[in-house]
């Protein structure tokens, strides 16, 4: 088992983190309402008075992550893969997620890549391990360390190897007003982290075809 799986934060465990205390629908539109003269506006107006209910709602479908538990994303291997040891990548995997430190959005791309040992996972099955990461209050670091430490731990591969490319709107729309900048992460483990010359492959395969 590699160092990462052996060193989790609990922050990046595999396992969802089940938030304990969960108020009601009620109360999370209640705070809303609050939110919206926070903000300098009517709560009771004829554009606002649904909004609570839109912002409760919505925010089940994008924090939904929270529901999601990753290893049993990824319980299902296919062993009978005719020998088939070599690396598997799927990149430009398209995520939205929240910057934890203001709620707002941050969006982008996820590559994700393994070296397969007893076998391969559906491919939809990493595009689904990324939304359920994505869908929570993140940090773009956080959530390239948790895709790789659940891949890590549920497919046992010989390397793991994930890059988040990514524009943040706490950078483009507030703050220093950067639109346009992207933030790149990588996590490494296995052959990827040893070899230098597995990383340029990783890095090549995600580049290929681009201008």
């Amino acid at each position: 088992m590699s160092d990462v799986v052996k060193s989790l934060s609990p922050r990046l465990s595999p396992a969802a983190e089940k938030p304990t205390g969960i108020p009601s629908r009620e109360e999370a539109e209640a705070a809303v309402r609050i939110l919206i003269r926070w903000a300098g506006d009517d709560p009771a107006r004829e554009g606002l008075h649904d909004t609570p209910k839109r912002v409760a709602k919505a925010f089940k479908e994008l924090y939904s992550g929270y529901d999601e538990e990753p290893g049993e994303i990824l319980d299902k291997i296919f062993r009978e893969v005719e020998g088939y040891d070599d690396i598997v990548l799927v990149r430009d995997i398209p995520f939205y997620s929240h910057c934890e430190h203001h709620m707002v959005p941050f969006y982008g791309v996820a590559h994700v890549a393994y070296y397969p040992t007893k076998g391969v996972v559906g491919l939809s099955k990493l595009a689904r391990l990324v939304d359920a990461y994505a869908r929570r209050l993140q940090t773009q670091e956080t959530m390239t360390a948790q895709i790789a430490t659940a891949m890590e731990k549920a497919l046992e591969p010989r390397g793991v190897a994930v890059m988040i490319e990514a524009e943040h709107m706490c950078m483009s729309m507030r703050g220093v007003q950067k639109a346009g900048a992207l933030t790149l992460t990588t996590q490494f483990s296995g052959v990827f982290k040893t070899d230098p010359a597995e990383q340029v492959r990783f890095l090549t395969l995600v580049r290929n075809g681009r201008g």
